[in-house]
């Protein structure tokens, strides 16, 4: 990469009018203007000599700059002016500022890539998946690297693997990357985008080749996120202007604003189960464990098949269609990456060896997910109980408490109350909020705070034929107890582990 002065940086905030007016000297670069920036960061353990620092965050403690000063740092960029002996930069809004930054120091990567943007209340994941699985195909095809994709579940760069804590990094994560999947001849990359990273600027100066909006439903409300739905909504509208062809559901409620906003983008596809969409699914049936439907195009007619459970996916497939529509990959690898497609804990089936009890775990914990998972099972299962094994994240999003609660109430047999992602609030407090809603619905419930604890009791404990819908970890080995993420077995472990003790109990004759 290139390596720009202190003084190029300067330039491009002012430029942006991002310079704060407010502080009497809002920069002073002493002698450093002409100094290389080698390093961009806001994590003080990650200076090196000739790195930027940013400070940024309502958590941050001048410490942090200290510490980033002693580690090498050769200046600093922020809102406020700190009294340390050091070059700065004071501007008006550090997270608007740093998209700039990040642009220029990782050398517009963005512009290397066909990159794909999904938001949405549900479905963000899964979709991403099938359209890597499609990608993928076909990149393997022509011999080219895989895709890409940054999500809820992993990140893969080319460089980096990992789980992750977050579905959309800070802007200056992002960017490396995107500059990582450049750097190792990555040509797509798929990513989910967030109503945090829409509103809070982490997806600024970014131009989607291709941005599908999936649907909208109440989430993320409380103080923490969003005021209200108003707030929320209007955040997910802000991935249009910074599209260059827009993928929207016409299955989606609210429908008719999403298409109003969608004109802010250069083209629009339209994808759903409604006759009149470019991209219109239709005869969706059952086949088997296989979920079939056909695919209605100016372009091909076409049977596809899913292998992933779940009658709600074939939406999240039709987005995937749709995407690889616009990046004219051929219908082979569609049909070949659909069937083949996974998405690590969602939708992950097991089944005891007498096919009594079956365990389904995903990621589900929004009223949107509650409601398409729920009543997808009811169908696909008429002759099962339903049992519910699920939490609520702390301090946040608290109106899913009441949605998933009542959801869970008006469709399971039983509902088990666990520790999801606490954080710092006492698991009895968020389950007994919770358990309100279900009592309303006549549904008996149980909290128990450990979830292996609780998937054990439920499986081992079941009378009747029964679906255990294991929610909203999927195969996530870490829980946020405090501030900090602590090892747990993921949901998928603890659910084989489960079923393993009752088939021993159940031996098959």
């Amino acid at each position: 990469m290139k390596a720009y002065t202190l003084e190029t940086y300067y330039n491009i905030v002012k430029e942006a009018g991002l310079i704060s007016s407010e502080a009497p000297c809002p920069v002073d670069l002493k002698d450093a203007k002409d100094t290389l920036v080698t390093g961009l960061t806001y994590d003080s353990n990650e200076v090196h000599p000739g790195s930027f620092f940013i400070c940024k965050g309502l958590t941050f403690k001048p410490q942090y700059l200290i510490d980033a000063i002693n580690n090498g740092a050769i200046a600093y960029i922020s809102e406020t002016k700190y009294d340390v002996d050091a070059p700065y930069i004071l501007v008006s809004d550090i997270r608007k500022t740093m998209p700039y930054l990040a642009e220029k120091y990782f050398n517009s990567p963005a512009d290397f890539l066909n990159l794909t943007g999904i938001t949405g209340t549900k479905g963000k994941s899964t979709t991403a998946y099938y359209i890597k699985a499609i990608v993928d195909d076909y990149l393997k095809d022509i011999g080219k690297p895989e895709s890409a994709v940054i999500s809820s579940i992993d990140v893969y760069d080319g460089v980096t693997l990992k789980e992750s804590h977050i579905t959309t990094p800070e802007n200056v994560e992002l960017l490396s990357h995107f500059r990582n999947a450049v750097n190792s001849g990555i040509d797509y990359l798929e990513m989910e985008v967030s109503s945090q990273a829409l509103k809070y600027n982490r997806v600024d100066r970014i131009t989607f080749d291709v941005g599908i909006f999936m649907n909208i439903s109440e989430d993320h409300i409380s103080a923490m996120e969003h005021p209200s739905f108003e707030d929320y909504f209007e955040s997910k509208l802000r991935i249009f202007p910074q599209t260059e062809t827009a993928i929207i559901n016409t299955d989606s409620d609210h429908f008719d604003v999403i298409s109003e906003a969608a004109k802010a983008a250069k083209r629009v596809i339209t994808f759903g189960t409604k006759e009149g969409a470019d991209i219109y699914g239709s005869h969706i049936r059952k086949v088997g464990s296989e979920i079939h439907f056909r695919v209605h195009t100016d372009r091909f007619d076409h049977d596809f098949a899913l292998t992933m459970p779940g009658l709600f996916n074939v939406e999240n497939a039709l987005a995937a269609v749709a995407t690889a529509y616009v990046y004219n990959i051929p219908v082979k690898y569609i049909e070949s990456g659909l069937r083949r497609a996974r998405s690590k804990g969602r939708m992950e089936c097991y089944t005891s060896k007498d096919n009594r009890m079956i365990a389904v775990v995903d990621y589900a914990h929004n009223k949107l997910s509650f409601e398409k998972l729920f009543s997808s099972t009811r169908e696909e299962y008429p002759d099962y109980d339903i049992v519910a094994i699920f939490g609520c994240p702390g301090k946040k999003a608290l109106i899913r408490r009441r949605h998933l609660g009542t959801i869970a109430g008006q469709y399971a047999n039983k509902v088990y109350l666990v520790a999801e992602d606490p954080g710092e609030e006492p698991v009895i407090d968020i389950s007994t909020d919770i358990a309100q809603y279900v009592a309303a619905e006549n549904c008996p419930y149980e909290m128990i705070e450990d979830r292996g604890t609780a998937i054990e009791k439920a499986i081992l404990s079941a009378e009747n034929k029964t679906v255990f819908l294991i929610t909203g970890k999927g195969d996530e080995t870490r829980q946020k107890y405090g501030r900090e993420y602590l090892d747990y077995p993921s949901d998928v472990e603890l659910t084989k582990k489960a079923l393993q003790i009752y088939d021993q109990c159940h031996p098959v004759q």
